[in-house]
Order: C-alpha cells, then sequence, then structure tokens
C-alpha cells in the first residue's frame, strides 16, 4: 500500500475516537497492518515528566520485566534509545539495530531486556508535537521474524503525525462533554507499594481515581499467588515508585495522567523505609487547574509567545500590562491574542476565558462528595447554617 494511502486509512479511523486508549487501538490497527510486530505496546506520556499515565499493554512486555524495564527507561535515563534521548532528537522514530549501528550489545536495554526475551530489534515511535511528547508506540520483532524495512521505517514515521494529533485532542479537547453528572472527590488518596513494587494497600479514594486512568493491561499475578487481571493504574504506578526511588532522598516523583472523561489526576511518590522493608507511598488526587494551564494551551497549537499572552489573559491582566511585562507593543500584544482566538474558536476575551474554565477547570472545582474519613456520601451535605 502506497504511504499517503495508509496515513489516509488512518485518519480516517482516528475520526471519532472516543478516549485515548481508542486512538491507541485504533493507530495500533493500521500501525501493525504496514509494520508488523511480534510484541508490542502502546504508552500514554505526561508531555512534562515522561512519564507512563497509561496506555495499551495488553500485547506488550511479560511482568517480569517490567521492574528492569522502568529502572532502565525512567531512573537511569542513559541508555542509547532511552525515551529522554529520543525526545530530543529531531526523528518521530528510532531503530535500536540502526543507533547502535549494528551493535546491538552496546544496548544495555538490548542485553538485559530485549535478548533475553528473544526479541531481536525494537522500532520505538514517538507521538510528539513541537517541543512536548505524549506518546509512545514500541513495536519488537523475534529472531524468527525478517527485520525492520526501511519503507516500515518510513510507515511508523509518518503515521505517527495523524496519531499524536489525535491523542492530543481525546486527552484534552474532550473537556467535560458527555460525562456524567456524578460528583466526584476531590480530596486525595493513598496506595503503598511494597519493596517489589507491588500494590499492598490502597484507600478507596485513590481506589477511585485509580480506576478512571487510561490503562489496558496484561494478565499479572495477584499477590495471594493467584492470577487475574492487572488493576488499572497498575503500571502508572510502578514506572512513579521506580522513578522516586532513584531520585535523590527525599525528592519523590510526580505525574499528571489522563482519565477517560477529560480530567487529569496528578500521582506524587515518596520512597520510605518501613521495618527494614522498602516501601513507596503514592498520593493520588484531582490535578490543581494552575498545573492545567501549560498543557491546556499547547494542545490548542498556540506558540511559545501566544501562550505567554493567553496565561496572562486568564489572570486578568490588560492589554497595556501585557506590553508592558513582554516588553513589546500593544499592538504585537493585539495581533498574538487573535491568533489565539483563532486557535481556540473564540472571538473574545471573555470567551476565551469562558471555553477554558467550563471546558478544562470547571470539574475540578465539583462540590466534594467525601466525609472527612473518605466515605462517598450518596447525597450533597446540608447547608451551613
Amino acid at each position: 500500500m502506497i504511504l499517503s494511502e495508509t496515513v489516509r486509512r488512518l485518519e480516517r479511523a482516528l475520526r471519532g475516537a472516543a478516549g485515548a486508549l481508542s486512538v491507541l487501538d485504533r493507530t495500533a490497527e493500521v500501525l501493525l497492518d504496514a509494520v508488523p510486530a511480534d510484541v508490542w505496546c502502546a504508552v500514554i506520556l505526561d508531555p512534562a515528566t515522561l512519564l507512563d499515565t497509561g496506555g495499551q499493554h495488553a500485547h506488550g512486555f511479560p511482568e517480569g520485566s517490567m521492574r528492569r524495564l522502568f529502572e532502565i527507561e525512567h531512573v537511569e535515563q542513559d541508555d542509547i534509545d532511552n525515551l529522554r534521548a529520543l525526545a530530543r532528537r529531531s526523528g518521530a522514530a528510532s531503530l535500536l539495530s540502526r543507533s547502535t549501528h549494528g551493535r546491538l550489545d552496546d544496548s544495555k536495554y538490548y542485553r538485559e531486556i530485549l535478548e533475553p526475551l528473544g526479541l531481536a530489534d525494537e522500532l520505538r515511535v514517538l507521538l510528539r508535537h513541537g517541543p512536548h511528547t505524549w506518546g509512545l508506540f514500541v513495536l519488537c520483532r523475534d529472531t524468527h521474524s525478517p527485520p525492520f524495512s526501511p519503507a516500515e521505517f518510513a510507515a511508523a514515521e509518518a503515521l505517527s503525525v495523524p496519531a499524536c494529533a489525535a491523542l492530543r485532542r481525546s486527552l484534552l479537547l474532550s473537556g467535560v462533554d458527555g460525562v456524567d453528572s456524578r460528583p466526584l472527590p476531590d480530596a486525595p488518596g493513598w496506595v503503598v507499594l511494597d519493596g517489589d513494587f507491588r500494590v499492598r494497600r490502597m484507600s478507596p479514594t485513590a481506589q477511585h481515581w485509580i480506576d478512571q486512568l487510561q490503562e489496558a493491561n496484561a494478565q499479572d499475578a495477584m499477590p495471594d499467588g493467584g492470577s487475574g487481571p492487572v488493576g488499572s493504574g497498575h503500571y502508572v504506578l510502578r514506572a512513579l515508585a521506580v522513578r522516586a526511588r532513584g531520585e535523590t532522598a527525599g525528592a519523590g516523583a510526580h505525574v499528571r495522567a489522563p482519565t477517560g472523561a477529560g480530567r487529569w489526576i496528578s500521582l506524587r511518590a515518596w520512597p520510605v523505609e518501613q521495618g527494614g522493608e522498602p516501601t513507596t507511598v503514592v498520593s493520588v488526587g484531582p490535578t490543581e487547574p494552575a498545573e492545567l494551564t501549560p498543557l491546556v494551551l499547547d494542545v490548542y497549537g498556540l506558540t511559545p509567545r501566544a501562550r505567554q499572552i493567553a496565561q496572562k489573559i486568564l489572570v486578568g491582566r490588560s492589554t497595556g500590562e501585557i506590553a508592558r511585562d513582554l516588553g513589546v507593543s500593544e499592538y504585537t500584544v493585539q495581533d498574538h491574542l487573535k491568533q489565539v482566538f483563532d486557535k481556540v474558536g473564540v472571538r473574545s476575551r471573555r470567551e476565551l476565558v469562558g471555553e477554558l474554565f467550563f471546558r478544562h477547570y470547571l470539574p475540578q472545582l465539583a462540590h466534594p462528595p467525601l466525609a472527612t474519613d473518605g466515605r462517598l456520601l450518596s447525597d450533597p451535605p446540608p447547608p451551613r447554617v
């Protein structure tokens, strides 16, 4: 199939995709048809930290490899095709055999993850827009499959463009449209992970938020020795915990993750010692509106200067004040503001603030239906007198 036809096929498939997992699944169907893989996964990333915030893992790496994989990827960060190295390069795709010039053994990721699993090479496809990386596809072939061809590499790179655009829209532009009217708790919950980064305890409030992460997982062994599906948020929690234990003492780690309803939650992890046992505590709760502003403005495709001006508009600065702050003329401010209006699809400052508030921030301000001990209340509390 001609490459342009494959790209158009993906663009058609992505129309009407509801939610990030739908975008990943529809992209995978077209991508894997053009670039077959024996093992693959798709990851949603926090563009601010490049930590995992969900994804499609059902066809990915086995459970036994994940802890070391997270250490190499998020803690050590020094391998040849590490995610953070790729994010600094210009291309959207990277083939490990090409990056190592055929010397795969130079990569500890290959030596410790791919080779023991009988995998011969790995193709990574970034879903990136400008300086921000929103997702990642990882495609691997085993030793019995043919190597990735230049045409397949080109196809993967081309398909990343519509896939990234659709993923960004699904994460931020869906807002509260179509979301049910049930109230959500605004208090954080907590999760405790043991030394093997497995969940040992979780508060009901944390479970409420974790259940809303957009993550589809494979089978995993349960703590009691049985087996069953990995709970939602499993990979997110472990990636964050591994990162936290790799940071300097007390620094912890932080990531923002999207829910299927267009909201965002924040997860913060700290390593602690309990009875000599390494433990990680994670707080889970709704993201503060101030944390969302750069992400929300970026998804509309605004230039850095336009984002600066839009953020100042959101805090009530006048045209003259903005011009003085930025050292530009008022005409320049007005010109950028017109571009902001065009990108967001509004006609005035009032409409701009209304669009961002009602679509992205209002869900964060709902009345908290929680008692002080974290119990969900069936009815709103009576008004105070």
